[in-house]
């Protein structure tokens, strides 16, 4: 079966020292690179999306509730935005950026990045000409499975992999390449994650 890894969102500001940090997100950074270092040849393609925002109206607050406002986070052209340093990304396929005028938890509401090599870097004026959508994406390289992984478990790694189920695609989340927000909601994702028909692999060996 052809299949796909999605890495979602592994962004500074998702990462101890960031606007928005998720407890051990730096080190499932560096799992994820492991992991992609010793399985890369499993896959047909590999995605990863970044929160990409611009002016996302109430999704930014003042005054959070870290239920549906957040802080200010991974706005676009700034260092919180980058991907962290600890995730190799050598053997990402292509980006998708989600986000600039919307909350945007789930990487199928994403588009193409201008130049996979560049995560940062200014967007060419033509570029809304050249993006397609993850979605479209996986059907141009004809997946049929996705695996994914990153920040945050119980957003937006959750919204995009129900979104994979959604589209069609064989769907499991491999729950050591994850962190959660809080433990409680994380916890409360994954039964979630597997009422909604994904595999949680809790087990990587």
């Amino acid at each position: 079966m052809r299949t796909a890894l999605i890495i979602v969102d592994v962004q500074n500001d998702f990462c101890e020292g960031g606007s928005l940090a998720v407890t051990g997100g730096a080190a499932v950074a560096a799992q994820i690179s492991e992991f992609l270092e010793d399985h890369h040849t499993d896959y047909q393609v590999v995605a990863a999306t970044q929160d990409w925002h611009i002016d996302p109206g109430s999704h930014f607050s003042d005054d959070p509730d870290f239920v549906s406002s957040w802080p200010v986070h991974c706005v676009a052209e700034t260092e919180g935005a980058e991907t962290h340093s600890n995730f190799d990304t050598d053997y990402v396929t292509e980006f998708f950026r989600k986000g600039a005028y919307d909350a945007a938890y789930s990487g199928f509401e994403g588009l193409s990045a201008p130049d996979v090599d560049v995560p940062m870097g200014e967007d060419p004026e033509d570029a809304d000409e050249e993006r397609i959508s993850l979605d479209d994406w996986l059907q141009e390289h004809d997946i049929e499975a996705v695996d994914v992984v990153g920040l945050a478990l119980d957003y937006c790694v959750q919204a995009t992999a129900k979104d994979a189920v959604d589209a069609g695609y064989e769907t499991r989340v491999l729950l050591p390449l994850t962190a959660p927000v809080a433990k409680e909601s994380g916890e409360r994702a994954t039964e979630e994650l597997a009422d909604a028909g994904v595999a949680v692999v809790e087990d990587l060996d």
